[in-house]
């Protein structure tokens, strides 16, 4: 689901998960915010810097986003890979849980243990820039018809 929004559920100073900027280095104080794992709820909350402006949380990487662990520097980075229950430098996983709808399993484990990617919004050249699906390719077993069937003859059909 390449659309789903990010879902912040909590900023201590009320400034919110969403802070649109450039992303251009500057100093600031950070502030823990706080996501839930799509797969199963769990809460996590991330000490960040409030200039990094989210753009969804996802169970898979964004095509052409590179990703940093929670204790690399990710400031430089389009998002942050996180594993649900480990916690890290900067990273604190609560006992708390969202109901929210779009979460995959509300009534399994948690912390389920899976992979979920936090990625921030990415500009280049002044213009924010989205998100292109992996192309996916299928492969049909088996051999078909090799074309419609015809009428074999005046009275129609098998004859």
């Amino acid at each position: 689901m390449l659309g789903r929004s990010v879902t912040a559920l909590a900023a201590n100073d009320g400034l919110g998960a969403v802070v649109k900027s450039l992303r251009a280095p500057h100093p600031t104080m950070g502030f823990p915010v706080r996501y839930y794992c799509p797969h199963c709820g769990a809460v996590v909350e991330i000490q960040r810097e409030g200039y990094l402006s989210d753009k969804s949380v996802t169970p898979y990487p964004l095509a052409g986003w590179k990703y940093a662990d929670p204790d690399e520097d990710f400031d430089a980075a389009d998002g942050v890979r996180l594993v649900c229950g480990q916690d890290g430098d900067g990273v604190r996983w609560t006992d708390d849980r969202s109901s929210a709808d779009d979460v995959e399993n509300p009534g399994g484990e948690s912390p389920c243990g899976s992979e979920l990617f936090l990625s921030f919004v990415r500009y280049v050249d002044g213009e924010e820039v989205e998100p292109e699906p992996e192309p996916t390719y299928t492969t049909i077993a088996g051999r078909g018809p090799s074309g419609p069937r015809e009428p074999s003859g005046p009275g129609g059909f098998g004859e």
